[in-house]
């Protein structure tokens, strides 16, 4: 099982785990995260916009050109800033924190 971190601009932390090859957004969901991901995974939209801690950012494989351009797009975007649904887990991310941005609101008001 591959350990990911959720932090929340509050300051609230959930821990949860999960299988290798999971998506970090069906993670995120399944958790009651306040992430929307309503393109599917297409990269049509950045509501999947998490921030990567500095200390786990370098683990992750680099983005595309595609999530580049979506992440342009993503209110509160920072240097560590990814796409939930780009985001495969690995043994190698095990550990992974990754934070909601702050200005963050789902197509449901969360």
């Amino acid at each position: 099982m591959i350990r990911v971190r959720f932090e929340a601009a509050s300051g609230a932390v959930q821990e949860v785990e999960a299988q290798p090859g999971a998506r970090l957004l069906e993670v995120a969901q399944n958790a009651g995260q306040p992430l929307e991901g309503t393109c599917e995974g297409q990269m049509a939209c950045s509501t999947c916009h998490v921030i990567v801690s500095a200390a786990d950012f370098e683990r992750l494989p680099p983005a595309s050109e595609a999530e580049e351009d979506m992440l342009d797009l993503a209110m509160g975007a920072v240097r560590t800033s990814r796409l939930a649904c780009q985001i495969l887990l690995t043994d190698a991310l095990n550990g992974l924190t990754v934070r909601m941005p702050s200005a963050h609101r789902d197509m449901q008001g969360r």
